[in-house]
């Protein structure tokens, strides 16, 4: 298990809350509530907010209009990662990904065996990154995102966090795109 490094200073990251929901509006987002409570705990900013219908193409759209937002480190979405029809929305990152982090999807179902056994096969947490911010889809209901905040990313965004984490590589997640030819 990691630790937190004292000697380090905190830095903190610009985070965006996309919920996906065809029903939802802000006075009954109780997902979006909670990471945004959890990540201005953790001395994080928001950096926007915005709920999205259940379509592929708006939700990839949405996605691809913060990547490009300097103002931007993270984008974390809610809602529409299960297995009926209208759940599009790990397609929609995958179609934004440029590289995908497989191993979140798996840490997040190891910490969600722990709360909710075997129902965990039915979500598809994801990540991965694009021109250099990172993505992560979670499941629509306040306990997924409490899990994967209190379990993984609020380690993960803590630049402290040792042995490693993933503010430390943010400068160089776009690398590809500065070398000269």
């Amino acid at each position: 298990m990691g630790r937190i490094h004292e000697s380090k200073t905190f830095i903190p990251v610009k985070i965006a809350i996309l919920t996906v929901s065809d029903s939802r509006d802000f006075s009954q987002d109780r997902s979006g509530d909670t990471l945004v409570a959890r990540l201005e705990e953790a001395g994080h900013v928001l950096a926007d907010r915005t709920i999205i219908k259940d379509e592929r193409a708006e939700i990839a759209e949405q996605l691809r209009a913060w990547c490009a937002d300097k103002a931007i480190d993270v984008i974390i979405s809610t809602g529409g990662t299960g297995l009926t029809g209208r759940d599009v929305t790990v397609e929609a990152h995958r179609d934004v990904y440029e590289k995908e982090i497989e191993a979140f999807g798996t840490v997040f179902t190891m910490v969600s065996m722990q709360k909710i056994g075997t129902s965990a096969v039915q979500s598809r947490a994801t990540g991965g990154v694009s021109n250099g911010t990172y993505l992560f889809a979670l499941p629509g209901s306040p306990g997924a995102c409490k899990d994967a905040w209190d379990e993984i990313l609020k380690y993960q965004l803590d630049y402290r966090h040792m042995p490693c984490n993933f503010v430390e590589i943010m400068p160089r997640l776009d690398e590809h795109l500065k070398r000269s030819k």
